[in-house]
């Protein structure tokens, strides 16, 4: 497992620069950072006037504060692949990252964010960091869920060389998906999106995108470009599935209608390989995670509202990527390898998209949520014909960020949820190079909460940078 550091952001930052580091191999921004600058011991006198030279004192470093290594935990690093690709294989990077709707932000702050500073929830504070850090991470393709302020981000993304597509979600929300790419980098052939509220699967949207490498992306290492590498497709899909826990039975027919459509896109192409990345609202190892890294799903030994694992069927509150329960309360324990690295309580939002006691026995599916799942009233056998592999449980991660199936620990934290529910899937066609690994869970529970100054939404993005197979 191969560790290169990307740096850390910091608010004293006042420059866009970009410049190349030749050791991490992409693009960070060239910030000016302002030091506090050492004060010397010097003689108070000029020395007497016309007479011999006066010989002062040597000159002494008045001795600082200590240094605070705090902020570095803060830091984020690649983790590369043990088996790295050909340097001539095309590559480019993937960014998937839930940046908070402000609209969003403002209704659910006494619930869910009473706890960050104002100034830490204002836009314009948040943009800035969240445009500082796409600029580290120096993403090809950048998938963003909760956008209600696309104009003010294509703005500033266009002057860095980026263009996008936004659609927006229905029933009068302001929040909807974008995809930027970068110009230089890659072309776009066609474009699809999908209203769910067409397929009376609420008011959520998804975005598909056939994308090429352009002819002229830089070569790596000697020789000519491979033949071939300017027809280097590949289908990139962005979605945000529902919240609600309850409703098991939409979010696997938004996910399965965002599956097949992105199968058949692929097919049109010639077979080219997939990129899915979203909140998917969904925990490691939850049926709805099966079904989308198995590509089959037996609804029958389900309930529909344990199908993403956000709420616990036995205590009734939402996880916090619960392992194990301690006790008969609300407190929640997670270890990770048999080691405790969280302890919280955790409770059920008041918010009244919870319309159903989560605590109530299990029921058979109803031939209507058959139907809304699987697309047929009489089958409760799910299925899709993507090979999907999970960009991160693919490169192994630290033992603080990730859980037992290698999987993020946390991708969102806020006042009533620590856990993971975004990811970056991929099709055979391609491999993972490196992704950038998540914060430790001892971080997170210092910090208390995201947004955070460093940070500018409730979720940590994700990037993941991928090579075409030859």
């Amino acid at each position: 497992m191969l560790v290169t550091s990307c740096g850390s952001l910091d608010s004293r930052s006042n420059s866009r620069n970009y410049r190349h580091d030749a050791v991490m191999g992409t693009y960070t921004n060239n910030y000016r950072y302002a030091f506090a600058a050492r004060v010397s011991a010097t003689s108070g006198s000029d020395g007497p006037s016309g007479g011999a030279q006066q010989h002062n004192p040597p000159q002494r470093w008045a001795r600082g504060p200590p240094r605070d290594h705090s902020n570095t935990d803060e830091h984020r690093y690649w983790i590369h692949n043990s088996t790295p690709p050909p340097l001539s294989a095309g590559r480019f990077v993937v960014v998937s990252f839930n940046i908070l709707g402000v609209d969003n932000a403002n209704q659910h702050c006494r619930e869910l964010y009473w706890h960050i500073p104002p100034f830490v929830m204002d836009w314009n504070y948040r943009k800035k960091r969240i445009l500082l850090e796409l600029g580290l991470w120096s993403p090809d393709i950048i998938c963003l869920q909760e956008v209600d302020r696309f104009d003010d981000l294509q703005t500033d993304l266009v002057r860095q060389g980026y263009e996008g597509i936004f659609k927006g979600r229905t029933g009068g929300s302001s929040d909807g998906c974008a995809i930027f790419w970068r110009t230089k980098k890659f072309v776009l052939l066609q474009e699809e999106s999908i209203e769910y509220q067409e397929l009376n699967l609420r008011h959520n949207v998804a975005q598909l995108c056939v994308l090429r490498i352009t002819c002229d992306e830089p070569k790596r290492g000697k020789g000519k470009r491979p033949k071939g590498m300017e027809d280097n497709l590949v289908v990139v899909c962005n979605i945000h599935v529902l919240f609600n826990p309850n409703r098991g039975d939409i979010k696997l027919g938004q996910v399965r209608h965002l599956l097949e459509k992105a199968y058949s896109l692929s097919q049109a192409w010639g077979g080219i390989p997939v990129v899915v990345a979203g909140d998917f609202n969904t925990v490691p190892q939850s049926p709805l995670y099966q079904y989308l890294c198995n590509g089959m799903l037996n609804l029958t030994n389900y309930d529909r509202r344990a199908i993403s694992g956000q709420v616990d069927r036995s205590r009734g509150v939402r996880q916090v990527r619960v392992e194990r329960w301690t006790s008969t309360t609300s407190q929640c324990q997670v270890e990770n390898e048999g080691r405790t690295v969280l302890t919280e309580t955790s409770v059920v939002s008041s918010d009244d998209r919870l319309l159903e006691d989560p605590c109530a026995p299990s029921f058979k599916w109803t031939s209507e949520e058959l139907e809304t799942a699987t697309g047929i009233a009489s089958e409760s056998f799910l299925k899709h014909n993507l090979e999907l592999q999970s960009a991160y449980s693919s490169i192994e991660g630290s033992q603080e960020t990730r859980d037992s199936s290698n999987e993020p620990l946390v991708t969102t934290y806020h006042g009533n949820f620590m856990g993971t529910v975004d990811y970056i899937w991929f099709t055979d066609g391609l491999m993972p190079v490196r992704v950038l690994e998540l914060l430790p869970v001892r971080v997170l529970q210092r910090i208390k909460g995201l947004p955070s100054k460093k940070w500018g939404s409730d979720h940590l993005a994700l990037a993941c940078e991928f090579a075409f197979k030859q």
